[in-house]
């Protein structure tokens, strides 16, 4: 299975919002999106995360190279 990028992740959780404000979801639909939306904002959290350590390193890294 292909990885999702942050851009993708949060471009399908905006539309899901989207229909969700404009009432364009059914209430059968709601249950499924919601957990889509769960499933999203969680890989947005970590996608985050991830370039949050990532940018911390090369900080250390490049204050020990002008330290």
């Amino acid at each position: 299975m292909e990885e999702i990028t942050y851009t993708k992740a949060y471009a399908e959780l905006q539309e899901i919002i989207s229909r969700m404000e404009n009432g364009q979801m059914s209430v059968d639909e709601l249950s499924e999106n919601i957990k889509k939306a769960t499933m999203l904002i969680d890989i947005c959290k970590q996608k985050l995360k991830n370039i949050e350590v990532d940018v911390n390193k090369l900080i250390l890294d490049i204050e020990s190279k002008f330290a």
